[in-house]
């Protein structure tokens, strides 16, 4: 199996170095990723820019570009003698739970690569001081193992999020849907040197969907949270209803 790897924690991270570890265990590896941090870059792409890409003295990838970008660079044009027959992403520095989705690099990755046509994964550590990276990768390529036999549909990538605490203490693998977090706190204000307001992102919400079932709830039990995702955003039941209410506009 060849697998790429990639994140949006950049391609120094140390999430990214243990991932690839654990899948060199299963597989061919190559590790594609950002030249930089590009955290909550979700699916966004470089269109007025040439990518510029550069191979490390440990044989990883660097990419002046998004984690999308890394992932469509990899597998349409970067290697002319290797196609990878899956997309890992992570181990993301921190959650990914919930909405937290639709703004990760991390997931993004993964989803550019089911649209292009490879299964895909990604993966998180959820906690504050993120020791356990190789624990987390270590899981990751269990479950990434087990998708040889067990195929995701199409159109369909799994989201795994595990909690910061050494394996041993694991309290099994839980199936999960997507919680959902209260709203973001309010931006932090503050000045730069001149004097001009500067404004901070300020802390993500807690879970308010957090309950038995969701990702949320299973991490915070010491369990691994699996989550499939599924890329057709549609809202299939508003089909019908809108079609009526449209009908004579």
């Amino acid at each position: 199996m060849k697998i790429l790897v990639s994140n949006d924690d950049g391609v120094h991270a140390p999430g990214i170095a243990a991932l690839a570890r654990a899948m060199a265990e299963i597989g061919e590896v190559r590790v594609v990723a950002p030249d930089r941090n590009c955290s909550g870059a979700s699916n966004s792409l470089t269109l007025e820019n040439p990518l510029r890409a550069q191979q490390l003295e440990n044989g990883f990838w660097a990419v002046k570009g998004t984690p999308t970008d890394c992932v469509h660079l990899a597998i349409n044009g970067l290697f002319s003698d290797w196609q990878p027959d899956l997309v890992v992403a992570g181990v993301n520095a921190g959650a990914n739970l919930g909405d937290d989705v639709l703004y990760s690099g991390t997931v993004a990755a993964a989803t550019e690569g089911r649209h292009l046509g490879l299964p895909a994964v990604a993966v998180s550590l959820v906690g504050r001081t993120l020791q356990h990276y190789q624990d987390a990768a270590d899981i990751a390529a269990r479950i990434v193992g087990r998708l040889e036999q067990h195929p995701l549909p199409p159109m369909h990538i799994l989201n795994i999020n595990v909690p910061d605490i050494p394996k041993t203490q694991y309290r099994g693998v839980e199936v999960t849907r997507l919680g959902y977090r209260h709203r973001a706190e309010s931006m932090v204000s503050t000045a730069d040197p001149a004097g001009r307001p500067i404004f901070w992102l300020g802390p993500p919400g807690q879970g308010a969907d957090a309950g038995p079932g969701t990702d949320f709830h299973a991490v915070s039990q010491g369990r691994i949270s699996v989550t499939p995702l599924q890329i057709d955003l549609t809202a299939h039941r508003m089909l019908s209803p809108m079609a009526s209410w449209l009908e004579d506009l």
